[in-house]
Formats: structure tokens, C-alpha cells, sequence
């Protein structure tokens, strides 16, 4: 749905206060002055107020403060001591904002979420900034830079020494970009953007039908539902007791935290079952950002969306899976069920800009669940591994005869890890795990970085009647000889993998005596994805010499338990340079055919072919082409 803008009430212009000899005027007219200056009052409201409940909450607060600092039962305000009717307000305001707890009769804008227009680097620096000081020196600080009171009035009004020498400090800071990024529609709770709420939630809930029904057709309409001038006769309480499912979604203090002792009593070992680590897990701040972020990032942030994932924001409260300082960076990983999420941003500002990565994760299982990139450099990365990895070194899947370098972890957290290299393939590092044997008995595997927020997982299914594969031809942990073997080769066409892979099969289903001597094995390497279409490449290794690239295919359900048969075919020049087509099937094959030639063999070899056609007869009478023909 597209998103509406409207100004909620205008701002006025500078108030000059009254004389101070005038000590006591009429409430009426301090409410003209009220409504005259909505928009400065709300917005130093809005300052001061924490943001820990998400900005929808932060907005509406900032609103009922402000309508609520008129005194009821007075008929006239005794203002001479603040300045005139602007300087009692303003007063009044601030100091109600500093001892606020969370009020009743908040207005509600039914049907929609309200959040200020997002800022750029500078104002994202200034939230930052903000967030992680007290409420009086954000007050103090809104009333030096937007008020541009002297500090002696403003200690008047916070009350609170350190927090006006704080104040003056950031001010100092910050200087002029600071005060126009104050002055931007990034704090300005009157100027705000709207999107739907909790569809789902009010469509579960009858009494909101109507107004569900009337805000979704006006915001549909480029018009903004505001109510926020005056609370509904009754609150619109959320079906499970509380505030809406909206700011639930976005209060840091609400975050699912797992028990560090859930993944070794558990039959579900996924991303549920890790517990929250890193040393910022209590960072309010940190996290309300994070969570801010992902529900509505601004045009500064890198976002990266993995294929498959969806852009929207967290519709419940998401699982916290990391919060903690790596290098030079603040990172945070969320989980929600579907999808694994990681903000970051830098420790010092005026760094590189925040970055939101958003990945689909859903039905993870002990191996695709066992590690997250936390961060990546051009040449490495460092790996945040699950609970349950008791084990973890790194080799070379180039070098199938050497064995694994051990990782030293600090709290789950690898060193940085060598990424396999952007050309070529002279070496390809890869990370061997193991699982602990409170979940399973003796499970290596391994994992690849191919760019995305989780590493890969490699299996490997071998040739028929081998060893390898006594589970009926099921692919297994690729950490056996003859897997590394297999991987020492086929990991060169790795860099092929479209993006968003969850795993990588190599699949050995022929061997071929070569024209000229030797033998080659025929492979299918097939990537699944998170999304689910799978790509395949297949190819042929001869024992000497450089590996050939038969066919490819992308969105096929070849070489998979769906599509357990395939044929192929590639051109080969001996060492004589004599010219042949060879041909080779998976095991099911009865009848081979490649350029008019047909054997009962899954093999074949044609000279001098005079075309490059293949394909294949099945025992059940299926007939089979190579993939992407």
C-alpha cells in the first residue's frame, strides 16, 4: 500500500512570552497559545520522551502529553514566573516529559501506524546520539538548540546540572548539522508517514471491522486518518491484553530471548533454540534502532534483501539473536520465523553508513541453523556459530588430503575466516563443524560462504554402488574422502550459484572409460535455494586434465529426490585431438542415444559427431534430455 503524508497541525512562528508582570491570564487563552504552538511543544515532548516502545508509540505519546498539560479545574494560569503563556507551556511540558510513565486515554489513529519521515546519515547520527543519554539531556539539548534558551534558564527548567553540562557538550559536538538535523522532519512528530497496521490482528478482531475498513479506504486515498486531536471514547485494546501487536513488534524490552540450555532438550534444533549472546543484549537503544530500522529504514541505509525474503517490517516480536560490538562495527541479529536479520551500523559516527540484511531462514534445520555471517569483509568473515557446534576448524576444499585448521571461538564468535576468492579457485576455504554429541552422534559437516547471510551447506551423493552411498542414494555429509575428492573439483563452479543458496549437492552419477584412456567421472552439482527453485551445472571430471562443463539449468527439479534421472553430453578432444561426443546417464538409464548413435549402456561415445543431440530411455519408459535443452 502506498504510504500518505499530512501535516498534523501547522507550526507556528517564534512566541514572544509575556511581560512577566502579568501573573495570572485566562485558561482559554492559554490554550489559544497551546494550539498556536502545537507543533514546537510536541516535538520537545517528543524529544524527551524515551522511543523504547517504537516511534508509533513514541509519536502518540509525544501528542498526549501535550494535550494533557492543561490544568482541569482551573479557570486561569499563573504564568508570570515562566515568562508568559509560552514559557509556562513550554515548561510544563518538558518537566511532564521527564517524569512520564506510560499513560491512559492515549490517542489512537485507527487502522494505521504513524512514524516520522526518515532522515539521512546525519540524522540517523543524531538518533543515535540522542538515544543513548538520559531524558534531561535531551531536553536540555532540544531547548539550547531549538529554543535557543540561555543555559540558565534551561537548568531552570530541567532541574538537573549534569544533564544541562551534557547538553551543552553534545551540543559543542555536533554543532550546525546537529541543529538542522533537530530541526528535520526526522523529530518532527507532526509531519509523519503512514502505513497499515496489523492487518491480520483486526481482521481477527470484529470490533475494529468498520474502522479497519474506513482507514485502510482513506489511507488507500493518499488522506491521513488523524485522530490524534482527540482519544476514542474507549481504548482499542490488542486481543492478547496490552498495547496494539504493532509496538510490541518494536519494544526492545519485549524481544523473544531463548534458554542458552533450550538446544540440548529440545526436538527442534533451528535458529528457536539459539540463545541471545553478544554484550549489548541489554542495549535498549541499540535495539530499538535496530528494530526501527527493519520496520522502516531510511534512504542512508544499505539494505540487502536475500531472494524470497520479504521487505516488510517485524509483525510480532522477533527473537534476538546477537547484539554486540565486532571490529568497528554495532551488529544485531533478529529472528522471526521466517526470516534472519541483521542491522549494523558504526561504532564511532560519522563512520560508514548503517546496513540492513534480510534473509528467508524458515524451516532451518541442526546444519543450515549452525551459522550466521556477522560481519564480511573482501577477504573474510567472521561467523557467529550455533549452540550446539562443539567442534570447528576451517580447511581447504582444494586440498582434500590436509586436514581442518581448529578455530579458536570467543563466546560463539569465529576469527576472521579467509573467503574464497573472487577469481579463480586456487584455493577454497570452508568451515568443518561438528555437532554435539547431546543432539547427535559423530556430524561433520561443512559450510561455505557464497555471499550470503548463512553460510552453505555441502552434501555429496556418490556413484552407484560405491560405499558412499549405502542410504539408497541419498546425499550425505560431504566430509568423506571420496566427497572431498569429488568438492576438490566441482568447488570451482561454485562461483555460478545465483544468489540466495541454501545448499549445494555434488552428485557423482557415471563413470566413463575416456577415448584416448583414463576415465571421467560424471557430476550433477545442484544448488537449492531458499526460495526453492533449484539451478544445476553438470559437468564431466577426467582424471587428468581440466573438468568440462556439459550442462546447465536453472528452476528444475533435476538431479534432486524429484528428479532422480538425468542424461547429458559434451564434447571431448583427446590428447590426439580426435573429436568425440560423450554421452552418460544416472542408473535408471536403459537406452542412451547421442548424435543417431544408441547403446544399452548409461555411457557412449561418438566420433566425429554430427550433431551434439542426446537423450535417454528409463527402465519405466520415461525419456530424458539434458537439462536446459
Amino acid at each position: 500500500m502506498a504510504q500518505s503524508e499530512k501535516r498534523i497541525t501547522s507550526s507556528a512562528s517564534a512566541h514572544r512570552p509575556a511581560d512577566d508582570s502579568e501573573q495570572r491570564i485566562a485558561l482559554d487563552q492559554v490554550e489559544a497559545v497551546l494550539i498556536e504552538h502545537y507543533a514546537r511543544l510536541v516535538r520537545l515532548a517528543y524529544l524527551t520522551l524515551s522511543d523504547h516502545r517504537g516511534r508509533h508509540r513514541h509519536v502518540l505519546d509525544a501528542h498526549r502529553l501535550v494535550q494533557q498539560v492543561l490544568p482541569r479545574l482551573s479557570r486561569q494560569v499563573d504564568v508570570g514566573a515562566e515568562g508568559g503563556a509560552y514559557g509556562w507551556l513550554r515548561t510544563r511540558v518538558v518537566r511532564t516529559a521527564l517524569r512520564a510513565r506510560r499513560g491512559r486515554g492515549v490517542p489512537v489513529v485507527i487502522g494505521l501506524r504513524l512514524f516520522p519521515r526518515a532522515g539521512g546519515a546525519v540524522e540517523l547520527v543524531l538518533d543515535r546520539r540522542l538515544a543513548e543519554v538520559p531524558p534531561a539531556v535531551r531536553a536540555a539539548y532540544a531547548l539550547l538548540v531549538l529554543e535557543e534558551l540561555p543555559a540558565a534558564e534551561v537548568r531552570r527548567i530541567v532541574d538537573d546540572a549534569d544533564g544541562l553540562r551534557q547538553a551543552v557538550a553534545l551540543r559543542d559536538q555536533l554543532g550546525e548539522s546537529g541543529q538542522q538535523a533537530l530541526r528535520s522532519t526526522e523529530f518532527d512528530p507532526c509531519t509523519v508517514q503512514t502505513t497499515p497496521d496489523d492487518l491480520l490482528r483486526r481482521r481477527r478482531n470484529s470490533r475494529l471491522g468498520a474502522a479497519a475498513v474506513s482507514a485502510l479506504v482513506l489511507a488507500g486515498c493518499g488522506v491521513m486518518v488523524a485522530q490524534v486531536l482527540q482519544p476514542p471514547p474507549a481504548p482499542l485494546a490488542d486481543p492478547a491484553g496490552g498495547k496494539p501487536a504493532v509496538s510490541r513488534a518494536l519494544d526492545p524490552e519485549r524481544l523473544v530471548l531463548a534458554d542458552p540450555k533450550a538446544w540440548a532438550d529440545t526436538s527442534r534444533v533451528d535458529l528457536t533454540a539459539w540463545p541471545a549472546r553478544g554484550d549489548r543484549t541489554r542495549d535498549s537503544g541499540l535495539l530499538s534502532r535496530a528494530l526501527r530500522v527493519w520496520d522502516h529504514p531510511s534512504e542512508s541505509v544499505r539494505r540487502t534483501v536475500e531472494p524470497g525474503a520479504s521487505t516488510q517490517g517485524p509483525a510480532h516480536s522477533p527473537q534476538l539473536l546477537y547484539a554486540g560490538n565486532v571490529d568497528t562495527r554495532n551488529i544485531v541479529l533478529f529472528y522471526d520465523g521466517e526470516r534472519t536479520v541483521r542491522y549494523t551500523e558504526p561504532v564511532q559516527a560519522g563512520g560508514s553508513a548503517a546496513t540492513l540484511e534480510i534473509a528467508r531462514s524458515d524451516n532451518s534445520d541442526v546444519t543450515d541453523a549452525s551459522a550466521l555471517t556477522l560481519t564480511r569483509t573482501r577477504t573474510a568473515a567472521r561467523y557467529l556459530l550455533a549452540p550446539w557446534i562443539s567442534e570447528s576448524g576451517l580447511r581447504d576444499l582444494r586440498k582434500p588430503d590436509s586436514l581442518p585448521q581448529p578455530l579458536a571461538l570467543t563466546s560463539g564468535v569465529t576469527p576472521e575466516v579467509p573467503l574464497p576468492p573472487a577469481k579463480g579457485c586456487g584455493s577454497w576455504p570452508t568451515l568443518q563443524l561438528r555437532s554435539s554429541s547431546k543432539i547427535v552422534e559423530n556430524h561433520r559437516f561443512l559450510l561455505t560462504d557464497l555471499g550470503g547471510f548463512a553460510p552453505v551447506h555441502l552434501t555429496y551423493q556418490a556413484l552407484p554402488g560405491r560405499a558412499e552411498n549405502a542410504r539408497a542414494g541419498r546425499p550425505v555429509e560431504a566430509t568423506s574422502s571420496a566427497a572431498l575428492t569429488a568438492w576438490s573439483t566441482t568447488s570451482c563452479g561454485l562461483p555460478q550459484l545465483d544468489p540466495g543458496v541454501r545448499s549445494v549437492n555434488t552428485w557423482d552419477f557415471a563413470l566413463q572409460k575416456l577415448p584416448g584412456g583414463g576415465s571421467g567421472t560424471w557430476n550433477c552439482m545442484r544448488a537449492d535455494t531458499w526460495k526453492g527453485p533449484g539451478q544445476v551445472l553438470i559437468g564431466l571430471r577426467p582424471s587428468s586434465g581440466k573438468p568440462l562443463l556439459a550442462a546447465s539449468a536453472r528452476n528444475t527439479a533435476a538431479c534432486s529426490r524429484y528428479g532422480q534421472h538425468v542424461v547429458a553430453g559434451v564434447k571431448y578432444r583427446t590428447s590426439e585431438g580426435d573429436r568425440y561426443l560423450l554421452a552418460a546417464g544416472s542408473r535408471a538409464v536403459t537406452e542412451l542415444t547421442a548424435a543417431g548413435k544408441t547403446s544399452t549402456r548409461p555411457t557412449l561415445a561418438v566420433r566425429n559427431p554430427p550433431d551434439d543431440r542426446v537423450k535417454a530411455l528409463t527402465r519405466t519408459g520415461q525419456i530424458l534430455r539434458p537439462p536446459g535443452t
